[in-house]
């Protein structure tokens, strides 16, 4: 998940206020000036007496040659690095994730911010940003949280429903109202994950629930952020899920609660390029998978043919992470 801290020297209440209303995830202060951060809001704050000490736990690294490159990757393991160059460059960003290195990259703009998140597509994974002003700090705390990772999404073939009997079944409910196309990954296996619709559909007997996704029974897989997943079970108020559109555009949620109730439910079976994959949802007419238009389909109207949208990957999970590894879930 990418983070993002706010580097505020000299002091200026007002860019404190603007960086925690736009979600950062700390804020850099001089000496002296953590409590007065604390005041305003709860965040982590680095300082050499703040939450996290500058000089102790975070260090700055002036990257002068590439023969620092070494040891700035030995450093990481240990130290949050905040990267120092004389010239704001690519290179040494590209060469340091390349060598798996976990830095973080000072940006001056929103241009800067946009460059080092998509460095080798993969990008760093935290920036810290000194604001010129007050503008240029809500323009890019708005573009990191509105852009997330794009997620590639396949289209797969419906070839059996099924009613299975009652079971547990949780419904998410988040802090954001989603629309039309928007939903979460969920389904049996981590390697194949159905996109299933937020209830954001009119219904002539249910209002609309924007900021719900009726999401499966407790042992389902969802995906979170970071590149994740999480059995459904396990969520609860506060944590993060991934949001994701019909065109694989995501975005963090963050949970309000989960309910939890024992629901008919239906076994769903699909085809993607010869292999079998499926998810198991409540039976009703408001539960709805997506098709690649980023139409809801109803699953009580699903039928063999039917084309939906799902998340394909390669290898297997252990504690949500994935790793290279043959693992079979059926």
């Amino acid at each position: 998940m990418r983070k993002i801290w706010v580097k505020v020297d000299p002091w200026d209440k007002n860019m404190v206020t603007t960086a925690l209303e736009g979600g950062a995830d700390g804020i850099v202060v001089p000496k002296g000036f953590s409590e007065k951060v604390k005041a305003l809001g709860r965040v982590q704050t680095i300082s050499e007496d703040g939450d996290l000490k500058l000089g102790k736990d975070v260090v700055f690294f002036e990257i002068k040659s590439g023969e620092d490159e070494e040891e700035i990757t030995k450093l990481s393991q240990t130290k949050r690095v905040i990267l120092q160059c004389s010239d704001w460059t690519i290179i040494p960003l590209e060469n340091l994730i390349a060598k798996g290195a976990d830095v973080i990259a000072q940006v001056k703009n929103l241009d800067e911010a946009q460059t080092a998140f998509g460095i080798l597509e993969k990008g760093v994974g935290h920036v810290l940003f000194h604001p010129d002003d007050v503008v240029e700090l809500k323009k890019v705390l708005s573009w990191l949280r509105s852009e997330g990772d794009k997620i590639s999404l396949q289209t797969a073939e419906i070839v059996e429903v099924r009613p299975v009997g009652m079971g547990d079944r949780v419904c998410v409910d988040t802090c954001t109202s989603m629309g039309m196309g928007q939903g979460m990954l969920v389904g049996n296996s981590s390697s194949a994950l159905f996109l299933i619709h937020s209830e954001s559909i009119f219904n002539p007997y249910v209002s609309p629930r924007p900021f719900r996704v009726n999401a499966g029974p407790v042992h389902s897989y969802t995906r979170i952020p970071g590149g994740k997943t999480r059995y459904l079970s396990e969520l609860s108020a506060g944590d993060s899920v991934l949001i994701v559109d019909f065109k694989g555009n995501t975005s963090t949620g963050i949970v309000g609660r989960l309910k939890i109730e024992k629901r008919p439910l239906m076994l769903i079976k699909a085809v993607f390029d010869g292999q079998e994959i499926a998810t198991i949802v409540q039976n009703a007419e408001t539960i709805r998978l997506t098709d690649p238009e980023g139409n809801a389909v109803s699953v009580v109207s699903l039928v063999p043919g039917d084309k939906v949208l799902v998340a394909m990957e390669a290898g297997g999970r252990h504690f949500g992470i994935k790793i290279e590894e043959s693992i079979t879930e059926k």
